[in-house]
């Protein structure tokens, strides 16, 4: 009897630790509200001569026809009920789907958190707001992240977006127009609003000044504008991203003016696209920021697991 006792223990203690199965669902599974074609397959198309990020290649895929989120869920005795949805980078036309996305979900499940990765349309002529398919992708995903919240053991007022370059803009535009919806189309019910973001060396978000002072960038892009809905923000570029430090900046001011809470760390050093593979550069170290700036906003910690429907089966981390 005392043998059967040990081993049934043994078998919930290997159950608690164990990695908890992953989950894809197609984004729309009853069509998408536009027509959508791509030129082939989904591939990857990294070849041999591409850069390498930390002396290790990157998957760049596109041709997405079949839009997609796959949630990662972390151990069952580390899952604090805060979830993220994450947004790959790749100029709206590929998705650096590994570097800026699988092994962010690896970081975000270490610290107990549930990674959905979203696999949206690319490759897109047009982005917000000349074009509304990145947001509607974006805004789907957290409503059927929602939709399934207590089933995914995720606390639904504590679910946020963390983007990369242009994810790093779809994570604000959905931010600032969670609300968006086709004219003539019904109300959704399902909030789209994410609880935080966590921008990471975005693009778009602002605009050069014209053709007479070419290479100045001082104004926000049309659209970016935050207001009294958007989440608390977290940022993070380097000086010598070519893509621009003035993305978070400007991004950045414009929180600060919507009385939006933010945090903006600016490196001197690490310039465009590094994900958080780990290198010498201290902007590398990013992830730690973020996890400390979890605690600050209440996202981690015991007094996140307030109002929490699954506090009783989802333990807190302690700080």
């Amino acid at each position: 009897m005392r043998t059967t006792r040990l081993i049934a223990t043994a078998l919930f203690a290997a159950a608690s630790i164990a990695p908890a199965q992953q989950i894809t669902l197609p984004l729309w599974p009853q069509g998408m509200p536009e027509a959508w074609r791509v030129s082939g397959p989904e591939k990857d198309t990294t070849k041999p001569s591409d850069n390498l990020i930390a002396g290790r290649p990157l998957l760049r895929i596109t041709d997405i026809a079949t839009p997609t989120l796959t949630v990662y869920p972390p151990q069952i005795a580390k899952n604090t009920g805060a979830a993220v949805l994450v947004f790959p980078g790749g100029g709206y036309r590929i998705l650096a789907y590994d570097l800026e996305g699988t092994e962010v979900c690896e970081w975000l499940n270490s610290i107990g958190v549930t990674c959905v990765l979203v696999k949206y349309r690319v490759p897109v002529e047009k982005h917000y707001p000349d074009s509304f398919i990145d947001l509607e992708d974006a805004q789907q995903a957290m409503r059927l992240t929602r939709t399934h919240a207590a089933e995914w053991h995720i606390d639904p007022h504590r679910i946020g977006v963390l983007g990369f370059s242009a994810g790093g803009h779809l994570a604000a535009v959905v931010s600032n127009h969670a609300d968006y919806a086709p004219a003539g189309s019904p109300a959704n019910k399902i909030d789209a609003r994410p609880n935080f973001a966590v921008i990471i060396y975005p693009g778009y978000l602002a605009s050069p000044d014209g053709p007479a002072e070419e290479g100045s960038v001082t104004r926000l892009a049309p659209g970016q504008e935050p207001n009294a809905h958007t989440p608390p923000t977290f940022l993070v570029q380097a000086e010598d991203d070519p893509v621009h430090e003035e993305n978070a900046l400007l991004y950045y001011q414009a929180l600060k003016e919507a009385k939006v809470p933010a945090e903006l760390h600016l490196f001197a050093q690490g310039g465009h696209g590094y994900g958080l593979r780990p290198t010498d550069l201290p902007v590398t170290r990013w992830p730690a920021l973020v996890e400390d700036w979890f605690h600050t906003i209440h996202i981690l910690g015991a007094s996140a697991d307030q109002g929490n429907p699954n506090a009783a089966s989802v333990p807190a981390k302690t700080p």
